[in-house]
């Protein structure tokens, strides 16, 4: 009797049990249907797009470059017997900015000096030997070619002295100063660095569309960003033919510096170009982050009843934080700002604010 009621026992608790996990699983099953349709809905949030009154001026941003950026070199090797400026002194063409021990050099020229005055004292005797019949044409020719050839090695004489008074070959100022009195250098060797900044070159990218409207010789306007209160007068010197990686044109504009000097190579600035448009046009714009990847990649996504649309536009001007629709948008059309890298066409969306 005891064991009929043990196995009815048993038979009830598994009977309870299996009741217990079925309803568990359908209780986990309806949980994970939520959330699942929860997933389904990707979180963005949107923007509209909207006509509005652009200023068509705009900016490319750089760096400004040395108008001239000399790194001058020792034309002879030797110990510097003098330096004569300082880091941060002006220098002119032709100003001897150190002097390197000549001593071979100057035995070398006066070896040629004399061997020079020589030979031309014995061209003048064959010269006058010739004219009385002393000596032939032939010996006459080899002397003339004798005088010629010590006058070469006296040019050459004196250039090896003049090497060693290192001279500055353009107008500027010295950046950088690598020697001593007493050091040794070797031809070659690094000596000054000489930058001229009365003029500077502000290298910066336009796009497609900025690089249409801009042509070499055009005056522009400069801004350095650490003097926001002033402006500068440049005028573009090169765009280049080609684009670069970025699909941007390098351009560059000659800047002229005031008499302080405030513009330094390094320094970041900005040229702004004018449109020939009015200053103020009416034009259809998107925020810069709507685009898809890139904004050459000329994609936008549309939020329509709770689903993204990917759209094809051509965009135009580059306004900073807003770009120009050309086509494929319309005011007050809804485009997806944030969220985009989870997108794909056909997207179910939720929008946040």
């Amino acid at each position: 009797m005891k064991k009929v009621i043990y196995t009815i026992i048993v038979i009830a608790l598994l009977v309870w049990a299996g009741f217990t996990l079925a309803g568990n699983k359908q209780k986990q099953a309806e949980e994970t249907a939520i959330v699942a349709e929860q997933n389904a809905f990707i979180t963005v949030r949107v923007d509209t797009v909207k006509v509005e009154a652009i200023n068509s001026t705009y900016r490319a941003n750089g760096n400004f470059a040395p108008f001239q950026d000399l790194k001058l070199s020792s034309e002879r090797g030797g110990q510097v017997v003098r330096v004569l400026v300082q880091e941060g002194a002006e220098v002119s063409v032709g100003q001897t900015l150190a002097v390197i021990k000549a001593d071979l050099q100057s035995v070398e020229l006066q070896n040629a000096e004399a061997a020079y005055l020589t030979a031309e004292k014995d061209a003048q005797r064959f010269e006058s030997a010739f004219t009385t019949g002393g000596v032939t044409q032939q010996q006459l020719d080899q002397m003339n070619l004798q005088l010629q050839s010590a006058k070469a090695r006296l040019n050459q004489a004196k250039i090896n002295v003049g090497d060693s008074n290192v001279k500055s070959t353009i107008n500027g100022i010295v950046n950088k100063r690598h020697i001593e009195p007493g050091t040794v250098v070797a031809p070659g060797a690094p000596l000054f660095d000489v930058v001229n900044v009365s003029k500077l070159k502000l290298k910066a990218n336009a796009t497609e569309n900025q690089v249409a409207n801009i042509k070499t010789g055009d005056e522009v306007t400069i801004k350095a960003s650490v003097y926001p209160d002033k402006e500068f007068k440049g005028k573009v010197t090169f765009i280049a033919a080609m684009a670069d990686e970025s699909l941007n044109f390098p351009v560059e504009v000659e800047v002229l510096n005031n008499t302080n000097n405030d513009l330094r190579a390094g320094m970041y600035g900005s040229v702004i170009f004018s449109s020939k448009e009015s200053s103020n046009a009416a034009v259809t714009v998107v925020p810069r982050n709507a685009f898809v990847g890139s904004i050459s990649n000329n994609e936008i996504f549309i939020a329509r009843e709770g689903v993204a649309h990917l759209t094809k536009v051509v965009s135009g001007r580059n306004f900073g934080e807003q770009v120009e629709i050309l086509e494929g948008l319309k005011a007050g059309d809804i485009v997806i700002t944030s969220g985009i890298i989870n997108l794909t066409d056909g997207a179910k969306i939720s929008i946040v604010k």
